[in-house]
């Protein structure tokens, strides 16, 4: 009899992080598309703004929809994670298949307390990533994978 694995989401800062950057993005193209055809050409240009705007509120939507698609799972030889809306990706891991795990954490993932694991294994085409972890949570996922690694080497 299997049990299905204990799955984990990741923390609300990451779809903080991601709808931020809709909203900068796609915000700062709404103002262009609306104020520059209005000035330039008319009134009544203004209204591509109204595509970019468009593009927003699905971004805003669909963020959440891909935060809440990722999740991880520790089992007893390999690590899980599944991602996706549409096309659901699982990946799975075997602890003894790891080469380095490393933790990253660029300027706006730190402002919002974030990191990102990244794990590396032996066939470059299936390394495996968990953007926005709690800095705490990826030092242990980080260490607990590389103690398992060690323990289960393929012999590389």
């Amino acid at each position: 009899m299997t049990t299905e694995p204990r799955w984990t989401g990741l923390p609300g800062g990451l779809l903080s992080l991601r709808r931020l950057l809709v909203v900068v993005w796609l915000g700062g193209a709404t103002v262009l598309a609306g104020v520059l055809p209005g000035l330039l050409v008319g009134p009544p240009w203004a209204l591509w703004a109204l595509l970019p705007l468009a593009a927003l509120v699905w971004g805003w939507v669909l963020a959440e929809r891909n935060w809440r698609s990722w999740r991880y799972a520790e089992r007893a030889d390999d690590l899980l994670i599944s991602r996706g809306v549409l096309w659901r990706e699982q990946t799975v891991v075997p602890y003894g298949r790891m080469q380095l795990v490393e933790v990253t954490s660029g300027p706006l993932e730190r402002r919002y307390g974030l990191a990102s694991l990244q794990l590396h294994t032996a066939a470059a085409a299936s390394d495996a990533r968990i953007p926005g972890l709690l800095p705490a949570e990826a030092e242990r996922l980080r260490d607990r994978l590389t103690e398992l690694g060690e323990a289960r080497s393929a012999g590389l």
